[in-house]
C-alpha cells in the first residue's frame, strides 16, 4: 500500500536547465562546457549541496579550478535566479495526489543559494506536506542517511513510499532500503507510472 509520495524537485516538479541559464549569459559552447566540469559535474558541488561550504568557498575553489573562466564563473555562479523553470502542471499534480488521500513530500540536493534565489519556481511548495534539502541536514543522495532521516522525520515506513528522481543511483538507493521507485526520463513518463502504481485499490490508503 502507498501512501506517501516523495518527489525530487529538478526535472520533476520544475525543469532544471543549465543550458538554457548559461545562454542568458551568452557563452560559447565550448565555455558552456568548461563551466559545468568547473563546477556541477566537479566533486565540490557535491559538498555545496551538503551545505559544508558557503557561496564564496565554492566559488573559490571553482576559479581555482578553472582560472581561465573566473569572469564567467562569477557572473554565473553569483546570481543563479533563472536556473530552475517554473511548471505550470506541478500544484495540480499535487493537489491531485492529496485528494487521493496521499502524503506529498519532497526530497532534494537543491543548495541553499539555489533554493534561496529560486523560490519564484517553486510556488509548490506549500501545497506539500514538507520534505528535506539536503543542505539542511549535511546529507545528500544517494546516501542512504538523507533517505533514513526523511523516513524517520516523517514517521514513513519505506515500503509505503513511491519516490520519483530522474537519478537512477538515486532511485537505486531508495529502493535498497524498501522504498518503490520511479526512474523516468520526461514527466509525462513519470506521471503515467505513477497513476499506474496508484490505480490498483490496494496502493489506495484506507480512509
Amino acid at each position: 500500500m502507498i501512501k506517501t509520495v516523495i518527489f525530487d524537485i529538478g526535472n520533476v516538479l520544475t525543469r532544471f536547465c543549465w543550458d538554457e541559464y548559461f545562454a542568458d549569459f551568452h557563452y560559447d559552447r565550448e565555455t558552456l562546457k568548461r563551466l559545468a566540469a568547473a563546477t556541477v559535474l566537479s566533486e565540490d558541488w557535491k559538498q555545496y549541496d551538503l551545505g559544508n561550504l558557503s557561496d564564496e568557498e565554492v566559488l573559490s575553489l571553482f576559479i581555482e579550478n578553472d582560472p581561465t573562466i573566473e569572469q564567467e564563473l562569477r557572473a554565473s555562479l553569483l546570481c543563479v535566479k533563472g536556473i530552475l523553470k517554473k511548471c505550470d502542471y506541478a500544484i495540480p499534480w499535487i493537489k491531485e495526489l492529496k485528494g487521493r488521500g496521499l502524503q506529498v513530500l519532497y526530497l532534494s540536493n537543491f543548495s541553499k543559494k539555489v533554493l534561496n534565489d529560486c523560490m519564484d519556481a517553486m510556488d509548490f511548495l506549500p501545497y506539500t506536506d514538507g520534505g528535506i534539502f539536503s543542505f539542511r541536514v549535511h546529507q545528500a543522495k544517494p546516501d542512504a542517511a538523507i533517505y533514513r532521516t526523511l523516513l524517520q522525520t516523517y514517521s514513513l515506513l519505506a515500503d509505503e513510499c513511491i519516490f520519483l528522481d530522474d537519478t537512477p543511483e538515486n532511485i537505486k538507493a531508495a529502493e535498497a532500503l524498501g522504498f518503490h521507485g520511479i526512474v523516468f526520463q520526461d514527466v509525462k513518463q513519470a506521471q503515467d507510472e505513477l497513476a499506474r502504481y496508484l490505480s490498483d485499490v490496494s496502493s489506495t490508503p484506507e480512509s
